[in-house]
């Protein structure tokens, strides 16, 4: 299981983040964040809520509550949605034969 400083570190890897960047983002020290992602520290709610909204996922996955990234969906067309949809099912499908006894 991944935890607060891992899922923090890989996200900000994902969107193309240096430490120091996110840190303008939210008013931080460099030093901050990298504590946040060794996990010497813990953000309070408010940093906690704005990471969310930078990194584009749920505070139960960020905080390793859920494994499940949140889709952020707000710039696709209904149309990207549906092909998104149907591939997340095919994959469904496939996990189920693929696991399912012989």
């Amino acid at each position: 299981m991944q935890y607060f400083g891992e899922r923090l570190r890989d996200l900000r890897h994902e969107k193309h983040m240096t430490q120091k960047q996110l840190a303008d983002k939210l008013d931080l020290s460099k030093g901050t964040i990298s504590a946040y992602e060794q996990g010497k520290k813990y953000p309070s709610i408010e940093v906690l809520i704005k990471l969310c909204n930078i990194l584009q996922v749920s505070a139960d996955y960020l905080l390793g509550l859920s494994d499940d990234m949140q889709l952020m969906r707000s710039n696709l067309t209904d149309e990207q949605m549906s092909t998104f949809r149907k591939l997340i099912y095919d994959m469904e499908q496939y996990n189920t034969l693929k696991n399912s006894p012989k």
